[in-house]
């Protein structure tokens, strides 16, 4: 069997865009909707694709979604909101969403979520859901998620394929955001070089690829912020199958705090 090195140096991989026409909405099946997308442009799922899928279709489906006028802000997030000019509900569902507010400054506030995630306002978003009337939050449990939809397409195509959902996060001491695994199921999440020697023999100690982050940007190139196309097909990537040793899904992405010296 090849190294993984000679795996990612093979072939090539594609990235194809699945547009969804209209919204989804609570309740509706998202295997379903997906299956018939792709039907209506031609495609077909294959044996090893990777479906990558924006989180906020799987929330709208699984309904995690608040209605903006039923929030009554605390005064704390009426006080940061006014100072800088947001919206004070958003404020008070981020407070509510977070574990614990890792920043707060300059109007940027930041949170580390229930799950686990450090990113801006807990991953509370506004835009692309109804004009400012609703809020989309993150998926209770994005790797069941993941898992759930690849589930359900392994039943009806007959085929292997893996799942990552991504939400858009920034990133310290960078400008810009990048997609981000947020749930992965069917493959691991990151490839392990540790051990392996590099074409001049030099062993490697350090070496741990975020490879289902690579993916979520990727698809983020063809699932853009206004393309109406909220998932792709990436064709081509040899990637490896989950295990059951508890270090697979889109919760090994995210570095123990013990190993963390910016907490």
């Amino acid at each position: 069997m090849g190294s993984p090195v000679s795996k990612r140096e093979a072939g090539e991989v594609r990235i194809i865009p699945i547009a969804v026409k209209g919204e989804i909405h609570l309740g509706q099946s998202l295997s379903a909707r997906l299956l018939a997308a792709t039907r209506s442009l031609g495609l077909r799922f294959r044996d090893g694709d990777i479906l990558v899928v924006k989180h906020k279709v799987v929330s709208k489906a699984e309904g995690a979604i608040v209605a903006l006028d039923e929030i009554r802000p605390s005064k704390v997030s009426e006080s940061w909101a006014a100072r800088y000019g947001l919206d004070a509900r958003v404020s008070e569902l981020a407070m509510r969403e977070s574990r614990r507010v890792v920043r707060q400054k300059h109007g940027v506030l930041i949170t580390e979520t229930r799950h686990g995630f450090v990113c801006a306002n807990s991953g509370v978003d506004v835009s692309n859901v109804d004009g400012g009337k609703h809020a989309v939050l993150l998926p209770a449990n994005s790797d069941d998620s993941a898992t759930r939809l690849r589930q359900a397409l392994k039943k009806q195509l007959e085929i292997e394929i893996a799942v990552i959902i991504t939400d858009s996060f920034g990133r310290p001491w960078r400008e810009g955001l990048t997609e981000v695994a947020i749930g992965v199921a069917g493959m691991q999440p990151l490839l392990d070089y540790r051990g392996l020697r590099d074409r001049h023999g030099y062993s490697l100690h350090a070496s741990v690829e975020a490879v289902a982050d690579e993916l979520a940007c990727a698809a983020g190139l063809v699932c853009g912020k206004l393309a109406g196309t909220p998932a792709c097909i990436i064709r081509g990537y040899s990637y490896t199958r989950e295990n059951r040793r508890g270090n697979s899904g889109g919760r090994a992405l995210i570095r123990p705090a013990k190993n963390d010296l910016f907490r």
